[in-house]
């Protein structure tokens, strides 16, 4: 189905905004230079977002395939299910621009805070939703004790991708949530809890 003018336009807007906020950094990126450089007038960037923020959180959604709420899984397996929600990833194409991205976008969180509170509910909170749901199925499976700190249970199996990814500038390696899993699982299940019956697939978020 072809696009409209205003999708278009919108898309264009997003690309301009992702490559400016990338080479500029935000702060110094002016809506007329994202006019300027998109080709849309200033009063039809405003037609679709409100201000300069509100165009840099659906830009920073579009690069992370954050569009809807992360899709649930229950196979019936929750130490695979696990694994399979730290397989995710935020769609292949934006790798370059996002890795650009980031830097500025910490730095920019850490001096807006309201934006920052802002991102990380909308971004980074719905995966967290995700998985504290099937640590509970665990939990009222009898598979992991019902004293279960999640928020613990949380920097445990994020923290080493983060680290990864923030302090040695690396993607995880292949088997890498598959052994953040393993570890969590031999600390914390409950003796005689089943090991995960097949081996999940990378699943890469969709836009």
């Amino acid at each position: 189905m072809a696009r409209s003018r205003s999708q278009q336009a919108h898309e264009r807007v997003l690309r301009a905004a992702l490559d400016l906020f990338s080479a500029r950094g935000i702060d110094a990126t002016s809506m007329d230079a994202i006019s300027q450089t998109s080709g849309v007038s200033k009063a039809t960037i405003y037609n679709h977002w409100a201000n300069k923020e509100a165009l840099l959180m659906d830009a920073m959604m579009l690069i992370h395939g954050v569009n809807r709420d992360p899709e649930d899984v229950d196979s019936g397996d929750v130490r695979g299910d696990l694994i399979t929600v730290l397989h995710r990833r935020p769609p292949d194409e934006y790798d370059a621009v996002r890795d650009r991205l980031m830097p500025a976008m910490v730095a920019y969180s850490a001096t807006h805070r309201e934006f920052g509170d802002a991102w990380r509910h909308r971004v980074m909170e719905p995966g967290r939703v995700l998985l504290k749901r099937i640590l509970r199925r665990g939990m009222e499976r009898k598979l992991l004790p019902s004293s279960l700190d999640l928020e613990a249970a949380m920097a445990l199996l994020l923290g080493p991708l983060l680290y990864l990814k923030i302090f040695r500038g690396e993607c995880p390696t292949k088997d890498m949530e598959t052994r953040i899993v393993d570890s969590f699982w031999q600390s914390h299940a409950i003796s005689g809890a089943p090991a995960p019956t097949r081996a999940p697939r990378r699943r890469t978020a969709t836009k």
